[in-house]
């Protein structure tokens, strides 16, 4: 990152900006665990197993723990599982759910919260809240980002691996399954809060600009709503004239002080959160009633100096594009949860409501040069705002109406929507040409031809979906139960893009003029009526993007299955089931002014097979087999023909409406052995075959379009090491009498390969045959996208077992990953990320006041070695940074306080 230029966006901020604006803006203690059994009580027996048991809900009830039996889930359940309990997930001291996964083995978590299971992309992770499936408020994604769930909120996080048929078929890597609080064991209210301070960030200049006086609580208060004439153009499914009353009417609109005028921060505000829960339990004689909330706040800025590069051919040293950007981003995220629980006899219903309201307030500028121009620097302003929400209401009802016999229901419907009002972006340019008058200042001439356009976009998502399913197993005889059940789904999903371009096609040298001037001024309502001395400055205002600005989605899915799980011998268990599910994927564009397109449908029923078997070789020692068959579907974007500009990674996407399903055949075996209570091993290897997998791959020398096609095969295997072991330290001395050491590491290696020959063949719409060689899109050998060789985490621990005093260093470690392909048949490398190693500590101490008081401390130190974000293109002779910045060493200090 170059000095030169960071100090050319300082000078910018001087001359066409304005002046700086001064502005401002849980977990519990754990129960006393058992002390480690000594080496010659090998045998973890149920009485000794670890206290008290995570809740953990998933559909047909078959990994079903409500906290008050003492089990140890990964042991007991018939699948390859791993869970994160709310004590683990303390320790790990992570805010979101996100970053507490990317604890758990085989898992990493890519980009914005997409957590990847063994190194398989995001389209190939099953996300649930409590069995029931979560829309998405991203426009090219049907799968969850999981940073939206504040660890306050969840109760445990399942990971199952290995596919049974009670889950949904679309399960490549694995499900993950997120349970909330439910039924407290006792009254309590708890309040806390947290400051915390980024080194790249904080107290560092930073940019943001005005937008509304309640942006700092994520919710804007009227600033951005949309005027009533633009939003009567948008009703009337028409395209605008550029030249018309209404574009000057409108294009006066559009840009003003309030939306437009970036500032300087010279001191950046401190990230700081505050959480409220409580809980109450009511004993009505016959029963019992839970009540459960919880609320929470977080406002954190990041900033970012950013190398984008973009290389034209084979080589680092000629670049269609090379530029340096400081990026600001204040995200603030508000959520709730309400819970009731309704307890009697062996009955239970829970009424569950999620919000969460996720809000990203960016300021971006650029500055850098083009190959095409590569005497001129060009520099990008962009401010915007992102609204994501997510209201989750879950009604779920499990029932024994018999002894050997029980009955689970469940009911859901989620709505998540996406707002990004007045998203601004506009360039300058300056010549550093002597016959320009004015070459040696930055000008926004709009668009001209030689400049992009000033645009001004505003898009909106709107999903729903509605679920329910109903499961009921009986025991036949002892150690033998049969389970039946139906589900349904249906995703309804509308997103539209609308995106209004300013032009200049007037005198230039006059339109020079006023391009010197701040952006506000220069499209303020008076400049679209302007005429000087019989000169017309020519503006325009016209929506390019009419034809594929809007879309709507569906997703039908029904699903029966049954399964029987038993014991063969008493050493020897098995789990088979089989599901049958039918799915209709419908994907339409309603152009502006436009009938619209025929709609792009994927319909296909399967048969899911699932086996396992677990043999107990001696107590606390098994081993598991698995095999199973499972699918994925494109995402709904993805059978979309037309380009789509998402500014949130800066790049231009087109779908491939020939796009099917993917088939995934799964094996697995895995060795386990529980060595005593909280201990344990294990050493699992994994292999899928993957039929059609949908690969990403860039199209285009200079526009740098990811698109997307059905590889013809490709193969992943692995191998997975699990180890958690305490070693009690009373032999050191009085202090350490009741302290002990927790070691916990774990360790995946995965190899993925895509199978492709020189006469397999694709289809890729719009190429102008119907078929093409897949050599031209795709390269054999190559890993699939996202896809870490090895990943590994390690956990050292000392804690306290007679209260709560945890001081933990947290490693993780992943190795390099394609992001993006490049151009196959150009031989152009991939685009590759390298997370490399990042360390944490994590100290918790708690300070008991009385018996039923609690106060708990909480240090945080993250990415202790100041490991950057690395994004580039490794050529012959030197790397292309695609998407590369530094990370700041980031501090919290927290305090909670329990009653």
């Amino acid at each position: 990152m170059t000095k030169p230029r960071l100090a050319s966006l300082l000078l910018l901020s001087t001359t066409i900006l304005t002046p700086s604006l001064a502005w401002a803006q849980d977990s519990s203690t754990p129960p006393a665990p058992e002390s480690p059994a000594p080496p010659s009580a090998s045998v973890e027996t149920e009485a000794e197993a670890e206290g008290q048991a995570p809740e953990i809900s998933v559909p047909g009830g078959a990994i079903i723990v409500t906290g008050q039996r003492s089990r140890n889930a990964m042991r007991t359940a018939p699948q390859v599982i791993s869970v994160l309990s709310t004590e683990e997930i303390a320790r790990t001291g992570e805010g979101d759910i996100a970053g507490a996964l990317g604890r758990v083995t085989g898992l990493s978590v890519v980009g914005n919260g997409y957590v990847y299971v063994r190194g398989l992309g995001d389209r190939y992770s099953l996300a649930l809240l409590n069995g029931s499936p979560l829309p998405s408020p991203e426009p090219l994604k049907r799968v969850v980002p999981l940073d939206l769930f504040p660890t306050s909120i969840v109760a445990s996080s399942l990971v199952q691996k290995s596919y049974s048929a009670n889950f949904p078929g679309e399960f490549g890597g694995g499900v993950i399954n997120l349970t909330t609080k439910a039924i407290p064991d006792k009254n309590f209210l708890e309040i806390g809060g947290g400051i915390g301070w980024d080194t790249e960030t904080t107290n560092q200049l930073s940019y943001t600009y005005y937008g509304s006086k309640t942006d700092w609580t994520g919710w804007d208060n009227g600033n951005r709503s949309i005027p009533s004439a633009l939003q009567d153009y948008f009703n009337s499914d028409q395209v605008i004239n550029p030249t018309s009353d209404l574009a000057q009417q409108l294009g006066g609109l559009l840009v003003n002080g309030r939306n437009a005028v970036i500032q300087r921060v010279d001191h950046t505000q401190p990230n700081w959160s505050a959480d409220l829960s409580a809980g109450a339990k009511f004993d009505l004689g016959w029963g019992t009633l839970g009540v459960i909330g919880a609320a929470g706040y977080s406002n954190k800025t990041q900033t970012k100096q950013i190398t984008q590069q973009r290389a034209q051919g084979l080589t680092s040293q000629q670049l269609f594009e090379d530029f340096t950007a400081v990026n600001t981003d204040n995200r603030i995220v508000g959520n709730a949860l309400l819970g009731l629980g309704l307890e009697w006899g062996e009955n239970s219903i829970r009424w569950t409501n999620v919000y969460i309201h996720d809000t990203d307030k960016h300021t971006g500028l650029r500055i850098g040069h083009r190959e095409n121009n590569a005497q001129a620097d060009y520099m990008n302003q962009t401010t915007a705002w992102y609204e994501r929400q997510l209201i989750d209401t879950q009604f779920v009802g499990e029932f024994k109406p018999a002894d050997n016999t029980t009955i689970d229901v469940r009911a859901g419907y989620a709505n998540s929507k996406r707002l990004a009002p007045f998203e601004i972006t506009a360039e300058y340019l300056r010549t550093n040409t002597d016959t320009d008058q004015f070459g040696a200042d930055f000008v926004n001439r709009l668009g001209n031809g030689n400049q992009e356009p000033t645009t001004i976009t505003f898009s909106r998502l709107n999903e729903n979906v509605w679920s329910a399913g109903a499961d009921l197993s009986h025991m036949f005889v002892p150690g033998w139960t049969g389970t039946v059940g139906y589900s349904y789904q249906i995703n309804s999903r509308t997103n539209s893009r609308r995106s209004l371009g300013v032009y200049a096609y007037g005198d230039q040298n006059q339109i020079s003029n006023f391009g010197l001037l701040r952006l506000d001024v220069l499209l303020q309502p008076g400049t679209w009526y302007l005429i000087d001395n019989g000169v017309n400055y020519g503006l325009e205002l016209r929506e390019p993007d009419a034809a594929t600005s809007v879309f709507d989605s569906r997703l039908l899915n029904h699903a029966f299955y049954g399964k029987l799980d038993g014991e063969i011998t008493d050493a020897l268990s098995f789990d088979l089931g089989v599901r049958w599910e039918y799915a209709k994927l419908s994907t339409i564009l309603r152009p502006v002014g436009q009938a619209a397109s025929q709609p792009t449908d994927l319909k296909n029923e399967y048969f899911l097979p699932a086996l396992t078997l677990t043999y107990e070789v001696q107590p606390g020692m098994q081993v598991r087999a698995s095999a199973s068959k499972t699918i994925a579907r494109p995402q709904f974007r993805e059978l979309l023909y037309q380009p789509y500009f998402d500014p949130d990674t800066n790049r231009t996407y087109q779908g491939n409406p020939f796009l099917v399903d993917s088939q995934l055949y799964n094996a697995e075996a895995r060795w386990e052995w529980y060595f005593a209570p909280e201990q344990r091993v294990s050493l699992g290897g994994f292999f899928k075959r993957i039929n059609k997998p949908i690969e990403s791959f860039l199209t285009g020398s200079e526009s740098f379009i990811t698109s997307y096609g059905n590889a013809p095969k490709a193969n992943l295997y692995g191998v997975e090491l699990e180890a958690q072991k305490y070693v009690r330290l009373e032999s050191m001395g009085k202090f350490f009498e009741t302290r002990r050491l927790l070691l916990l590491g774990n360790y995946t290696f995965t190899k993925s390969e895509l199978k492709v020959s020189d006469t397999d063949t694709v289809r890729i719409y719009g190429a102008g045959t119907a078929t093409s060689l897949a050599t031209d899109y795709f390269m054999n050998g190559a890993p699939l996208t996202g896809q870490s060789k090895h990943i590994g985490n390690v956990q050292i621990g000392l804690e306290d077992t007679d209260h709560l005093s945890q001081q933990t260093l947290l490693f993780n470690y992943a190795s390099k990953r394609a992001v993006s392909r490049g151009l196959a048949n150009s031989g152009q490398p991939d685009v590759v990320e390298n997370p490399g190693l990042t360390i944490d500590l994590v100290v918790r101490q708690g300070i008991r006041l009385s018996e039923n008081k609690e106060i708990e401390l909480k240090f945080e130190g993250r990415n202790l070695t100041g490991r950057g974000h690395q994004e580039y293109q490794q050529m012959e002779d030197g790397r292309v940074d695609y998407n590369t910045y530094d990370l700041g060493r980031v501090f919290t200090i927290s305090a909670s306080a329990k009653f």
